[in-house]
Order: C-alpha cells, then sequence, then structure tokens
C-alpha cells in the first residue's frame, strides 16, 4: 500500500495546475467529476464525505481559476451543477485518468466474485483506518 501511495504522490502535476497548490481533497473533486460527471455541491460533498459549505468554497476556489464551471440545473434553478471547464478537461483526464486506466487493467482478470472481495477488503482497511 505504501509503495501505491507513492508512486501517486510522484505522478506529475500537469504544468497549468503546477502554480495552484492543489491538496489531495481537490484531486478527489476532479477525479469524481470526470469519472461520473457533472453533479451538485451535496453530491460532491456526499462522495467526499464533507460539508457541502466546504465543496461551495473548493468550488469557488476552482471556479475562480477557470478549472471547473457552475451552471443552473434546468430541474431547479436554485442548484448549481458543477463540472470541469471543457478547456482543462483533457490535461485533467491525461493527469487522474491515468489512475483509473491502472485500476481496470488490475481488475480485468478478476470474475466479478473476485474483485467484490478486493474491493469490500479495500472499505474494511479504508474503516479500520478510521477507528479509534
Amino acid at each position: 500500500m505504501p509503495r501505491m501511495v507513492g508512486r501517486a504522490k510522484r505522478m506529475p502535476v500537469p504544468r497549468e495546475f503546477q502554480s495552484l497548490s492543489l491538496a489531495p481533497r481537490h484531486l478527489s473533486l476532479l477525479a469524481y467529476l470526470l469519472f461520473d460527471g457533472p453533479m451538485s455541491v451535496n453530491e460532491l460533498a456526499a462522495r467526499l464525505e464533507v460539508a457541502p459549505t466546504t465543496v461551495s468554497l473548493m468550488v469557488g476556489e476552482l471556479s475562480r481559476k477557470g478549472i471547473l464551471q457552475r451552471r443552473e440545473d434546468d430541474e431547479d434553478r436554485r442548484r448549481k451543477i458543477v463540472s470541469i471547464a471543457d478547456p482543462h478537461r483533457d490535461a485533467i483526464n491525461d493527469w487522474l485518468g491515468r489512475g483509473a486506466g491502472a485500476w481496470r487493467k488490475a481488475l480485468a482478470p478478476l470474475t466479478a466474485e473476485q474483485r467484490r472481495v478486493f474491493i469490500d477488503t479495500l472499505a474494511a482497511y479504508e474503516a479500520a483506518l478510521g477507528e479509534d
């Protein structure tokens, strides 16, 4: 596990994002938007397991820098939908998409049951890390 984390941390940040001082929470937010598509602040907050106000601050910061864009939800004008801005989508995909491709390659030879065991094991590990 430490080797995997170390390798992920060594993935070079695209030059256009190096001055932004992105924290791990920003990367998680960008990964959700990249892989799962546009979503509301509340949906992002639930996935990131943080308060909606925290996500609003991150989205505001990245929107001001042009990385994210916000638009009104067509079904509920009070709600904002957040997405990656088109000019940055390819750079973010090239950067964060590598990890998804590596997971697909690693999990491809496994049966559905083996994948389930692996995912359940990772979830149990994560839960154990949070125990006191």
